[in-house]
C-alpha cells in the first residue's frame, strides 16, 4: 500500500493543476486555482472545486474577474464565471507559493460567484 501525501488542498489555499483537457473558452493547461471546497471534502472525495486564475490582463474589464495582488505587485484575476471540480490527486495537484488569498479577497470571490449561481436566494 501507497501511503498518501500529508498535503490535502484547503479553502482559500491557491493550487497548481492541469486544466487539461479543455473545451471552447474554458482555460487549458497549468493554473493557479482558487480553491473553494473545505479540506475536509477535498481529502474525502479527492475532488477539489475552485476557481481558475489567470494574469491575463484583458479580465481586467470582466466583471466576473475578481483582481488579487499577489506578490511583487502582480495582478491575477479569479474567474468566478468559470467553476471547477478536478480530481487534485489525479492530476497531481501542487502548493502555490503564494498560499491562501486573504479572507476578504476570497469573500469577494464567493459573492461574486453567487452573482451567477444565486445560491441560497
Amino acid at each position: 500500500m501507497v501511503a498518501r501525501s500529508q498535503w490535502i488542498p484547503a479553502r482559500r489555499d491557491m493550487i497548481w493543476i492541469g486544466c487539461n483537457p479543455q473545451a471552447g473558452r474554458e482555460m487549458k493547461d497549468v493554473h493557479p486555482l482558487l480553491v473553494l471546497s473545505p479540506r475536509e471534502f477535498n481529502d474525502r472525495t479527492g475532488i477539489v472545486i475552485g476557481l481558475p486564475m489567470t494574469t491575463a490582463s484583458y479580465n481586467d474589464t470582466n466583471p466576473f474577474a475578481v483582481p488579487f495582488a499577489g506578490p511583487k505587485g502582480v495582478i491575477s484575476y479569479m474567474l468566478a464565471h468559470q467553476p471547477k471540480s478536478f480530481d487534485w490527486r489525479a492530476r497531481s495537484a501542487k502548493r502555490h507559493p503564494w498560499g491562501q488569498v486573504p479572507e476578504q479577497t476570497f469573500e469577494l470571490a464567493c459573492e461574486t460567484l453567487n452573482q451567477i449561481i444565486q445560491i441560497g436566494a
